[in-house]
C-alpha cells in the first residue's frame, strides 16, 4: 500500500513538471490600442492570459476622453472592447499607474511580456514668445476638459471673448471649433461634462478662425469634418478667394478624395462672396500663416491680446516666410499642432520623436517588451489605423511565443503576484465589475438630465460610490 502511494505521488510530480506554463501578457493602457492588441492575442492563442492596466478609474482612453461629444457613433467600438474585457482570460485593472505604483522591473518578473499602449499624452509646443500668456491653451487640454478627464477638470478657461483662433486645421481643431459653434440644445444631449457645458453656454464667442501654416491642399482635416462645419445651423463659413483660387487650375489632376475636398473649399469660398445673410456665428479657414508671437493685451500684460503671423509661400510643400507679417486680435487661442509621447522610467524611449523605438511592435533590443498605438507609431490615423496597428503587435508577440523568444515560466503570476505590493502602498485597484457599476450610474445620471451620460471626474467620489 505504501509502495502504491509513493508511485502515485511520483506520477503526480512527473505530470506536474510537464505542465506548460501559461503565457501572461500585461498591456499598459486601456485605450483602443490596448484593447485591440488584447483582442487579437486572446483570439489567436487559447491559452494565454492578458491583464490590461489603466492609471485612471475608467477604460477606453481617447474613445472616452478624446472623441468629440457630438460624435457618439465613434464610441460604438466600446461594445467590442467590453467583450474583450469580460473574457475569462482577460482582466482589466484600473487606478494603477505602471512606472509609479509598480516598476517596470517588477512587471517584467510577473509577466511573460509587456505591451505599452499608453498613447501620446502631451501636446507639441510652438516654442514662440508669449506662449505662456493667459488665454493660450492647447487643443488637447481643452478637449480633455470638456470630455471630463479628471486631471483637466480644473482648467476653467476664460471664454469671455468674441474671437477664437485655433492654430491648426486637423480634425481635433475642428472638434474644438464645433464646441463653440454648435447649438447648445444639441450639446446638451451629449456626454459633454456639465461644468464645460455651463461654461460654453455663457461664452460670448461669435467667430472661430482656423489658421494653417501651409495651403488648402495640406489641410489635415477630413472632408466629413469640414462638411460638418458647413451644416451647422445659423453659422457661416468663410474662405478667402485669393487663398484657394489657384485650386481651379490644379483640381483636375488631384486624386478623387483630395479633389472632393478642394471642391468643397471652393464652394465655401464662392458662398463667402454670394451669401449676405447675417448669421449669429461664423468660422473661417485661413492659410499660409505661421504664428511668430503671442502678444499681450494693452489692458493686461499677462493676457493674450493679439497673434502676429508670418505670411508664407510654399515650395515643395514646405512653408517659407515671405518677410511680411499680419496680426489677428484675440483673447483666446488654441494650438492644435499634434501630440507627443512621454517615457516611463525603465523603458527605452526616443525622446526626439516621442516614441518607443520598435520594429513591428517589438521594442528594439528589449526581449519581452512591445508597444502598440500612438506610442509605437506616432499620433496619426483613425481608430481603424490603431486596430491594424494593435493586430500587428499582437502578431509579433504570438510569433515570439511560438519561436520561444519570450521567456514563459511558472513563477510569472501576473497581477496575483503584484497585488500585495499595491496594498503595501495603499493603492486600490479597480476591476471591470467596478467599472461596470460606474458606467451604469453615469448613464443613469445622464439619462435623468436628458443626455447620454454624466461622467465622474473625482476619483474619491468613485471610491465612495464603490464603498472601497
Amino acid at each position: 500500500m505504501i509502495r502504491l502511494k509513493r508511485m502515485a505521488v511520483g506520477a503526480i510530480r512527473s505530470f506536474s513538471s510537464k505542465i506548460t506554463p501559461i503565457p501572461r501578457i500585461a498591456i499598459i493602457g486601456s485605450g483602443p490600442a490596448g484593447f485591440y492588441t488584447a483582442q487579437h492575442l486572446l483570439k489567436s492563442n487559447s491559452k494565454l492570459h492578458v491583464d490590461i492596466y489603466e492609471k485612471l478609474f475608467a477604460p477606453y482612453g481617447l474613445v472616452r476622453y478624446g472623441v468629440a461629444p457630438d460624435h457618439p457613433e465613434v464610441k460604438n467600438v466600446i461594445s467590442t472592447f467590453s467583450k474583450t474585457a469580460i473574457n475569462d482570460r482577460c482582466r482589466w485593472i484600473g487606478n494603477v499607474e505602471i512606472g509609479r505604483d509598480i516598476s517596470i522591473r517588477d512587471m517584467r518578473k510577473a509577466y511573460s511580456a509587456l505591451v505599452f499602449s499608453y498613447g501620446c499624452q502631451i501636446d507639441k509646443l510652438l516654442n514662440i514668445p508669449g506662449e505662456n500668456l493667459k488665454g493660450v491653451y492647447s487643443a488637447r487640454e481643452f478637449v480633455e476638459w470638456y470630455n471630463g478627464l479628471p486631471s483637466a477638470s480644473t482648467l476653467n478657461p476664460n471664454l469671455d471673448c468674441e474671437d477664437v483662433v485655433i492654430l491648426g486645421q486637423g480634425n481635433v481643431a475642428i472638434d474644438v471649433a464645433r464646441m463653440f459653434l454648435s447649438p447648445l440644445d444639441e450639446l446638451r444631449k451629449t456626454d459633454i461634462s456639465e461644468y464645460a457645458l455651463d461654461k460654453i453656454s455663457k461664452s460670448r464667442v461669435k467667430r472661430v478662425h482656423l489658421v494653417g501654416r501651409r495651403g488648402p491642399l495640406q489641410a489635415a482635416c477630413t472632408i466629413a469634418e469640414l462638411r460638418e462645419l458647413t451644416k451647422l445651423p445659423n453659422c457661416f463659413g468663410i474662405i478667402t478667394h485669393q487663398e484657394v483660387e489657384f485650386l481651379r487650375e490644379k483640381i483636375k489632376e488631384l486624386p478623387r478624395p483630395k479633389k472632393r475636398m478642394m471642391e468643397l473649399m471652393l464652394k465655401i469660398a464662392d458662398s463667402s462672396i454670394d451669401n449676405k445673410i447675417d448669421f449669429q456665428k461664423q468660422w473661417s479657414l485661413s492659410f499660409f500663416k505661421s504664428p511668430l508671437e503671442f502678444l499681450p493685451s494693452e489692458e493686461n500684460p499677462d493676457q493674450l491680446g493679439k497673434i502676429r503671423f508670418s505670411l508664407n509661400k510654399l515650395k515643395d510643400n514646405i512653408a517659407y516666410p515671405t518677410g511680411e507679417t499680419v496680426e489677428l486680435s484675440t483673447n483666446l487661442a488654441f494650438r492644435s499642432i499634434g501630440y507627443r509621447g512621454v517615457g516611463i522610467p525603465g523603458l527605452p524611449f526616443d525622446s526626439e520623436r516621442g516614441l518607443i523605438p520598435n520594429k513591428n511592435g517589438s521594442v528594439i533590443n528589449e526581449r519581452g517588451l512591445y508597444c502598440s498605438g500612438w506610442i509605437k507609431r506616432g499620433p496619426t490615423g483613425v481608430i481603424a489605423t490603431t486596430m491594424n496597428d494593435g493586430f500587428e503587435t499582437a502578431k509579433t508577440i504570438l510569433e515570439d511565443i511560438n519561436s520561444s523568444r519570450i521567456d514563459i515560466t511558472s513563477d510569472q503570476l501576473g497581477f496575483d503576484g503584484l497585488a500585495n505590493s499595491l496594498k503595501d502602498i495603499k493603492v486600490k485597484p479597480l476591476n471591470y465589475q467596478d467599472w461596470s457599476k460606474i458606467d451604469m450610474i453615469e448613464t443613469q445620471v445622464g439619462t435623468a438630465k436628458g443626455k447620454s451620460r454624466e461622467k465622474f471626474v473625482d476619483i474619491q467620489e468613485v471610491f465612495k460610490l464603490l464603498d472601497h
